[in-house]
């Protein structure tokens, strides 16, 4: 009988489109994966992959081969996690992606903890800010943060994400403040995150909104680089307080524009098509939401900021009255 792992191993071969690459993403040698992709061929007698120096494919028995292996394993995966959902555990390989700074900042130490609960429990993790086919690259879930486009998946929202704009102390006693967005393109050096699919700032002045395409020398696709350069004194930059929380709190940044509010996202697990959430992403899903759900704690600074604020305001009031 062909074994259920040498169907894995022959699925991750034709996706992948090659033998080194399937034997990476499975932890395994080379040559383990080129002998089960050969044990099957033998037992059906039919030639599943066409090798050539560019790679492998699916010949047409490999494609209808693939399809019902995907069916098999996808039922067999459901029955396993059934029954270990009734005895409390969870199981098998969690494959998601997300986010690179927030994985590192925030998801590392809640997986960590997520694997040390469940013993029997596999991660297979990826951290990259490109959006990433789940169906295609055959994840359980992914982290996204932002606004979600319309799509077929489940998604399920953890935490709300909200934006500060800030600058060091240096670079504002050099440059000063900015008095209003549309500065940001003309009088200000900006930190630009290249990440992002919209080269603009989005402000709200009241109900309307307001795009700056900000001015600056200085890009790149790392908010952790961002941040460095902010507290280097280089200009002044848009990020997460998931990322900036702790410079905010210490005065390290100061946040700017505060009566220009920028818009409120989301952060949400997404999984793929389907009625059945698997025991492994309601798992991790339940673990996002007792750590992050409702007010996140890097959001503290977000408060902070919003009590100076009042507090603020209410003294001017007070001064003016007397």
């Amino acid at each position: 009988m062909i074994e259920l792992e040498d169907m894995r191993y022959f699925i991750e071969v034709a996706e992948s489109g090659g033998f080194s690459r399937a034997a990476a993403r499975l932890g395994v040698s080379k040559s383990i994966v080129s002998r089960r992709i050969a044990r099957i061929e033998e037992h059906l007698g039919a030639r599943l992959l066409n090798r050539t120096t560019r790679g492998v494919t699916a010949s047409d028995a490999g494609l209808e081969f693939k399809a019902r292996a995907e069916r098999l394993l996808a039922d067999y995966d459901e029955a396993l996690d059934a029954v270990a959902v009734h005895g409390g555990e969870v199981v098998g390989r969690l494959r998601i992606s997300a986010p690179l700074s927030f994985g590192i900042h925030h998801l590392a130490p809640v997986l960590a903890e997520l694997a040390a609960a469940h013993p029997r429990l596999e991660l297979d993790v990826s951290l990259s800010d490109r959006l990433v086919d789940l169906i295609g690259e055959r994840l359980d879930a992914a982290i996204r943060i932002g606004k979600l486009e319309d799509s077929s998946h489940v998604a399920r929202r953890i935490a709300p994400i909200r934006s500060l704009v800030v600058a060091s102390p240096a670079y504002l006693a050099r440059k000063g403040r900015p008095a209003r967005p549309e500065d940001l393109a003309t009088d200000h050096d900006c930190l630009i995150y290249t990440g992002s699919r919209s080269p603009e700032w989005v402000f709200t002045r009241g109900e309307a909104t307001i795009s700056v395409r900000p001015r600056g020398r200085l890009r790149s696709d790392s908010g952790e680089t961002l941040v460095a350069w902010a507290l280097a004194g280089l200009g002044i930059v848009q990020l997460p307080s998931f990322l900036i929380g702790d410079t905010v709190d210490t005065g390290a940044l100061v946040p700017l524009l505060l009566d220009h509010p920028t818009p409120e996202f989301g952060m949400y697990v997404v999984r793929p098509p389907g009625p059945h959430t698997p025991g492994k992403v309601r798992a991790l899903t339940e673990a996002l939401l007792r750590h992050f759900g409702g007010t996140p704690a890097w959001d503290r600074c977000v408060r902070h900021v919003a009590e100076t604020e009042a507090a603020a305001r209410q003294a001017k009031k007070a001064e003016e009255r007397g």
